[in-house]
């Protein structure tokens, strides 16, 4: 059987797997995450907030960080987190603000948006609560555990974006 057949071969028993495969069911249960994150953002009151705002306001949060590593960091390009940094800082979630000593602005979150942090983390606090009691405390753990075992090893294998 040729390679390509082989690839492409349907399967015939329950124990193979079969879609979806893990990185849908990653994304299914993510867009579930990100829906509740925003009604509770929305909810408590910052219904300026927009979807597109959660490449800034993802782990980890910006607290002191120059916008082209914040751009690094999400993966995006430097115009596109400019426009997002700009429209989060004239909503009042985000500041541009120098060290002392040095002309080099650089992003931190607003009294504001750390209310929107805040309020997302209570938020994954309920969830953690709510899906550790659905499937068992001891078993959201071994979970847990091998989600941050699954991270570590997909950052140590991310190359460096290049300058």
């Amino acid at each position: 059987m040729s390679m390509f057949n082989e690839l492409t071969k349907q399967p015939n028993t329950s124990e193979e797997l079969q879609p979806p495969f893990f990185g849908a069911l990653l994304r299914i249960v993510w867009q579930d995450v990100r829906s509740r994150m925003h009604k509770a953002i929305h909810d408590a009151g910052f219904a300026d907030f927009q979807d597109a705002h959660f490449a800034v306001f993802s782990y980890p949060l910006p607290d002191g960080i120059r916008p082209s590593e914040l751009a690094r960091q999400k993966k995006m390009s430097r115009q596109a987190i400019n426009y997002l940094i700009t429209q989060l800082e004239e909503l009042g979630y985000v500041e541009r603000r120098a060290s002392e000593g040095s002309d080099r602005r650089l992003i931190y979150l607003s009294a504001r948006g750390q209310k929107i942090a805040e309020t997302i983390f209570t938020c994954l606090r309920r969830l953690h609560a709510e899906w550790a009691e659905e499937i068992g405390h001891e078993r959201f753990d071994v979970f847990l555990d091998v989600l941050k075992q699954l991270s570590l090893k997909a950052q140590e294998s991310t190359p460096e974006a290049g300058p």
